[in-house]
Order: C-alpha cells, then sequence, then structure tokens
C-alpha cells in the first residue's frame, strides 16, 4: 500500500540497550508546533503546518522510549492537499507498540505506464483524492524481535483522468472509484541505537498483508514486503546505511496500491511513481559524514527495478539513482536532521530533483 509522508522520518520499532538509555527521570510530555516549507520532484515547494506532542506514561520507566505523535497539513504549488496525523505510542516496559499512520490527500499526479521500460512521452496527467488508514501493534516476543498485526484500509473517492488514455487503454484496476482493506502479520529484529538516524546495529522487518472482499475490500490481492537496513561506523563518526527492498503483489492490484519506483527516501532523482508495476526490488547506499557544528554531507547511490513477474525483476533495464546532499541537526539528541538532497535517475531517460525534507531517507 504506498500512502504519502513527505515530512517526518520514519519511526520503526527498536530496542535500545537498557545502558543507553539515563536512569534520570524526562518530561512526560512536550508539545512543539511549527510552520514548515518542503520540497520535492513530486510536489514542488509546498508549505504547512506540522505539531509534534513527545510524551510518557510514566516519569520513573526509563526502558520505556518516548511516545510520538505527528499532525501535518501541507499545500503545494502543484495545488496538492495533505493532512496527516501519524506516530508511535510505546506501551509501558514496551511490551506492545503501536504504529498509526490517518490522512486526507487531493493529489495531482503523472502516470507513464505500467513496467520497466515506460517511456518519458507517455505522462499523463492524472488527479485523485483518497483516505488512508494503517494500524500496526506489535508485541515483542524477546529482546529485540517483534511480531504484529497490520490493519490497512484505503479509499479512494475518485480518480480524475483523460478518458481514452493510458488508464484506459491499459485496462487499469482502479481508476474508478474504489475501497481497499486488508489485515496482515509482521515479524521484525531490530539492533538499531537510534530511530531517526542510526549509527550502528541493523533492521530487519517482513510482512504479508491480504486484501479481500471479508473485510470490505473491492478487490482481492496480496502484498509481501521485506525491508532490510544495516549501519556501519567506518571511520569515527562516519556511516555506512545499506538497504535492499523488496516489494511484492500477487492478484488484481488497484491503481494506488501498486509498487511505485522512486520518491524522497528511495531512488532520488525519480518521481515517486515512474516506473510502475506489481512488484519493485531496491537496493540504496548512503555515506554519512559530520564536518563541522551542526552540519553533515551525504553521498548515496540507488539501483532498482520493476516488473509484473518476479522474474522481471532482473538486470535488464535497470534504474540507477545518485546523488549527494547536507544536513543540519535540529535536536541533536534525539538526531533529528534537516535533509536537503539533490539526486540524478537514470531509466529510459534521466530526470533530477532537490529534497528538502526531515529526517534520513532510511
Amino acid at each position: 500500500m504506498q500512502s504519502f509522508s513527505p515530512l517526518w522520518a520514519q519511526s520503526d520499532s527498536l530496542t535500545i540497550p537498557h545502558q543507553l538509555l539515563s536512569s534520570t527521570p524526562v518530561r512526560t510530555r512536550n508539545t512543539l508546533i511549527l510552520p514548515i516549507i518542503a520540497r520535492s520532484i513530486e510536489t514542488d515547494w509546498s508549505l504547512g503546518l506540522a505539531g509534534s506532542f513527545t510524551f510518557r506514561f510514566d516519569r520513573a520507566d526509563t526502558v520505556t522510549r518516548t511516545s510520538n505523535n505527528q499532525a501535518l497539513v501541507l499545500y503545494s504549488l502543484r495545488r496538492q492537499f495533505i493532512a496527516a496525523v501519524n506516530g508511535t505510542t510505546y506501551l509501558p516496559g514496551e511490551r506492545y507498540i503501536l504504529n498509526h499512520q490517518l490522512s486526507f490527500s487531493y493529489f495531482p499526479d503523472k502516470f507513464w505506464g505500467l513496467g520497466k521500460d515506460s517511456p518519458e512521452q507517455n505522462e499523463e496527467a492524472y488527479t485523485f483524492r483518497q483516505y488512508y488508514l494503517y494500524l500496526h501493534l506489535q508485541r515483542r516476543l524477546q529482546d529485540r524481535f517483534f511480531a504484529g498485526l497490520i490493519y490497512e484500509f484505503q479509499r479512494v473517492l475518485d480518480v480524475d483522468y483523460q478518458p481514452g488514455g493510458l488508464l484506459d487503454q491499459l485496462d487499469v484496476p482502479g481508476r474508478d472509484p474504489y475501497q481497499v482493506s486488508g489485515t496482515g502479520l509482521s515479524l521484525t529484529y531490530d539492533s538499531r541505537n537510534n530511530a531517526f538516524a542510526p549509527d550502528r546495529g541493523g533492521f530487519l522487518q517482513i510482512y504479508v498483508s491480504h486484501f479481500t472482499p471479508l473485510v470490505g475490500s473491492d478487490f482481492r490481492y496480496t502484498n509481501y514486503v521485506v525491508d532490510f537496513r544495516r549501519f556501519i561506523r567506518v571511520y569515527r563518526q562516519q556511516i555506512l546505511a545499506i538497504q535492499a527492498y523488496g516489494f511484492f503483489n500477487s492478484g488484481e492490484v488497484p491503481l494506488r496500491s501498486l509498487a511505485s519506483l522512486g520518491g524522497s527516501n528511495s531512488m532520488r532523482g525519480f518521481y515517486d511513481g515512474r516506473y510502475r508495476s506489481k512488484n519493485q526490488v531496491v537496493a540504496q547506499v548512503e555515506y554519512r559524514v559530520p564536518l563541522f557544528w551542526r552540519i553533515g554531507a551525504v553521498g548515496f547511490m540507488g539501483v532498482g527495478n520493476v516488473g509484473n513477474y518476479v522474474r522481471e525483476l532482473n538486470l535488464r533495464q535497470l534504474k540507477y539513482s545518485y546523488g549527494g546532499g547536507i544536513r543540519v541537526a535540529l535536536n541533536r539528541r534525539e538526531r533529528i536532521n534537516l535533509r536537503i538532497d539533490y539526486g540524478w535517475g537514470r531509466g529510459q531517460g534521466t530526470s533530477n530533483g532537490l529534497y528538502f525534507q526531515l529526517g534520513e531517507a532510511f
């Protein structure tokens, strides 16, 4: 399931060794509201308002990490509107973790066709409105291992597209109003030392979600995701970050649930959705170097592909991305950075773009 998350860093579950946690009681609640400016290839410049609420259930609990909830309202120069609430709640002792996201989007978008060889001249504009709900409850099995239950719901109110265009010619499911609803299971191993910008440890998450009319879905299909990350301190505070990501589908998959190559967090330099199909694999690396004061620099590169069948995820017509950027530490303690990246994408053609975001790409 594809959801729009233009600003906030990903906050997955992780286990922090007890010795890294302060034994000093901390503030149990903190609220921050601020105007924001963001940019990506898909939105151009965006203006909006963001709020962040962090809290703990028990001031004396130094094992459980701080829970966080964010709210975002964003309007772009391309007349795109996004309103979202998302966050992570850590229950006492971190026996349970709840990730959630609720959003509404009105989004003028682009479509080039399906598959790895869709040409640049196929570009076609369309607009969609949608509601999206994601709930992921995880239960700790033992240190660093979690099992989870997932629920996803997406309601696409309308898709405004060119009649007789690519969406009609390719008979793409989901070009009319629809909804999908599905449940899933997850298994996670996490040894990272920080959720926003880790400098050591690893992360592996596997989950399967099934969408069926039995739970209110208009389409029947199954989504499989594998996400592996590794963070290595190479020299002093210089970090090599590695990610391998696979996104696979079987069944009748609607437009907004297809694999979508590109975006601000993966294959930077490509428009998010430049290549769409049922399946996708991506591998990317990033080298992070602190410079001075709160400033750092990164270089990154990635390779990926899409295909209607898993066998099409091969070395033919591979897509490449590369680029670099600057990091500004806004919160050193939590390692929350302002990210300014410029990326280039090489596929059927060449694309490039500037990204102005909060948080690391992965």
